[in-house]
């Protein structure tokens, strides 16, 4: 009933938000792309997505057909991977921040796992601003993390906006410099945090340095200070710093999957490579779509 072509374009819409951004990462006319969403639209017999002149939403029924399209994609490719008697071989390096493995990443990498059992997957997990080095020395094939300023390349898998968050008690003291929970240096986040404090005038302190997420979380639900955070991914027990404390816009962050030397050039590491980004990407509307608290 429903053409799979079309259901990846209507899951590449969904996870951008934005026609104009699924045509360029899907290769394709912006024109192509509606005509295939209307196509899908109308096989459905509903409205998936809501669009005026301020953006592009999904409707209710957008919503729900997320999983559906998402189950039926899946089930195509494990049909067409068994029926060809293609299997994926080799080792592949993997690198991602500790925000996504502590959240969505495991579901995605559980399935491409139970698709794909003949693959070494090495995955490592560190800071953002780490992987992007690791990347560039070769040591790693295939990197999903924040995007470095210093570099922009990279498919992305969705954007988001950083925010403050802390205990639910915590209380920012305007006359006294504001109290930093981050990771140590190369931290995107904590690049990110102290450059916009700084450029704003706002004294600052560190309070707490660590290279866990969990000693981070520890230390924001203990009172210590605020974290600059992903807003889809605040961890449990954690809340968003009400704008009233006076902390300065973080602006937005794109998460990306980067592809090393190896991954693009070694003929069993690419294939592999291309395989688990498609399930990243194809699982970004996920991300994408964390509740916010």
């Amino acid at each position: 009933m429903f053409d799979p072509v079309q259901l990846r374009t209507f899951l590449t819409v969904a996870q951008t938000l934005s026609f104009t951004q699924a045509a360029h990462r899907l290769g394709l006319r912006q024109s192509t792309v509606s005509q295939q969403v209307r196509k899908l639209e109308a096989a459905a017999g509903r409205q998936l997505f809501g669009r005026d002149t301020h953006g592009v939403e999904l409707t209710e029924d957008g919503e729900a057909m997320l999983g559906f399209a998402r189950t039926i994609l899946e089930a195509n490719e494990r049909a067409a991977n068994w029926f060809t008697g293609t299997r994926l071989r080799g080792r592949l390096r993997f690198g991602a921040s500790e925000d996504f493995v502590l959240t969505r990443l495991p579901e995605i990498l559980e399935g491409f796992r139970r698709d794909h059992p003949e693959v070494d997957l090495e995955l490592t997990v560190e800071l953002s601003g780490t992987l992007h080095e690791r990347l560039r020395a070769g040591r790693l094939d295939l990197v999903l993390a924040k995007r470095s300023e210093d570099r922009p390349q990279g498919r992305l898998v969705w954007r988001d906006r950083l925010v403050w968050i802390g205990g639910e008690r915590l209380r920012i003291d305007p006359d006294r410099p504001v109290p930093l929970i981050v990771f140590p240096p190369p931290g995107l986040t904590r690049a990110r945090a102290l450059e916009v404090l700084e450029r704003h005038g706002r004294p600052w302190r560190i309070v707490c340095t660590s290279g866990s997420l969990n000693g981070l979380v520890a230390a924001a639900r203990a009172g210590l200070g605020v974290m600059a955070h992903t807003r889809g991914l605040i961890p449990p027990g954690l809340v968003r710093v009400p704008e009233r404390a006076g902390l300065p816009d973080l602006g937005a962050v794109d998460f990306v999957l980067l592809h090393g030397e190896r991954g693009r050039r070694d003929g069993p590491a690419r294939a592999a490579a291309e395989a688990l980004a498609a399930a990243v990407l194809a699982g970004g509307d996920r991300l994408q779509r964390a509740p916010s608290r």
